[in-house]
């Protein structure tokens, strides 16, 4: 996200009505809902981590223990527990 001046995008008293409010400061517009996207929606990562935990659960299943897998990873027993039982549940 970067920034844009408002001076240049937005009518003379659009910015005069901010100002009341905000004068000088930096603001943050939300998008729209319907614009919204989701988490990793503009990138690979989300595929990049199903992938792993594929892996992770794959690795699992032939014979590879948590603490095993978490050195592997680089990952918390915690996490690599959670990531197996959420891969059971597909």
């Amino acid at each position: 996200m970067g920034y844009r001046k408002a001076v240049k995008i937005l009518p003379p008293e659009v910015v005069a009505l901010i100002q009341q409010y905000v004068d000088g400061e930096y603001i943050y517009i939300p998008r729209k809902e319907e614009n919204r996207k989701s988490w990793g929606e503009s990138t690979d990562y989300r595929r990049e981590m199903e992938e792993r935990n594929r892996k992770i659960y794959a690795d699992y299943k032939n014979g590879m223990n948590t603490e095993m897998l978490s050195g592997k990873y680089f990952l918390s027993d915690k996490s690599i527990q959670r990531i197996i039982a959420n891969e059971k549940r597909k």
